[in-house]
């Protein structure tokens, strides 16, 4: 009998699900809450380490549970929060806690964007998004300018950014895979909607370079492979 794992990263927790891969019946979930992280009055972060801890033992508790072998899996699924910001470097090692969705501390950034002539129609036009701290642009932007250690990255070309489909993506794959669907990228305010591509216009304003970025793929295909993970065998596609 062959499953589909979906791993559901949301905000306050992480659930994994098993679903036959055949008559697509819901079998069973775990779910693992995990801190959340408020430095100061109107930030809110979370630690990239408890994220992937809580999508390993979810999974591992969920095979236990229901007696099914990574053997069984025949793809996985992923499905987050979005807009929250991740930076991480090559080696899939964290180099700040993520920023969450919920964030503001870049609305002073944002007020300053909006006072510039034509910007909000710009924006606007190019994503469809208002300029907001909600989205993941000036999280990216604040990371580049105020955190050591994602600026160092970033010089040695080591940086890699994200949402958190991407990381989670990055480390099922064996550090192989960085990639996103235009779903989560159309969230970020980079992404032209009339190409499904990075804005080289907006990389630019933001101050993100291409390559810190996932590639932006369609939806439902195969983004990677699982490969070097203690608690999954190699070789299962991750196909949306």
């Amino acid at each position: 009998m062959k499953y589909i794992l979906s791993i559901d990263q949301g905000t306050t927790g992480t659930t994994a699900c098993l679903i036959d891969a055949e008559t697509f019946l819901f079998v069973g979930k775990i779910n693992q809450e995990y801190p959340q992280i408020y430095p100061h009055p109107s930030w809110v972060e979370h630690n990239l380490n408890d994220i992937w801890s809580s999508v390993e033992n979810t999974t591992r508790d969920l095979l236990r549970l229901y007696n099914v072998q990574g053997s069984q899996i025949a793809a996985i699924g992923i499905t987050n929060q979005r807009e929250t910001t991740c930076a991480f470097n090559r080696l899939g090692t964290p180099l700040a806690n993520a920023i969450v969705w919920q964030d503001r501390r870049t609305n002073e950034f944002c007020t300053e964007l909006k006072a510039r002539p034509g910007l909000i129609d710009k924006i606007k036009k190019l994503t469809g998004l208002p300029i907001d701290p909600y989205f993941s642009a000036t999280k990216m932007n604040w990371l580049l300018n105020n955190n050591s250690a994602v600026k160092e990255a970033a010089e040695l070309n080591q940086l890699l950014f994200g949402t958190i489909d991407s990381f989670l993506l990055y480390k099922l794959s064996g550090h192989s895979a960085h990639k996103t669907d235009a779903s989560n990228a159309s969230r970020t305010m980079l992404m032209d909607l009339k190409t499904s591509n990075w804005s080289h216009e907006l990389l630019e304003l933001f101050g993100v370079k291409k390559e810190f970025l996932p590639s932006i793929e369609d939806s439902f295909g195969i983004f990677g492979k699982t490969k070097g993970l203690s608690f999954l065998p190699d070789g299962i596609p991750i196909s949306g």
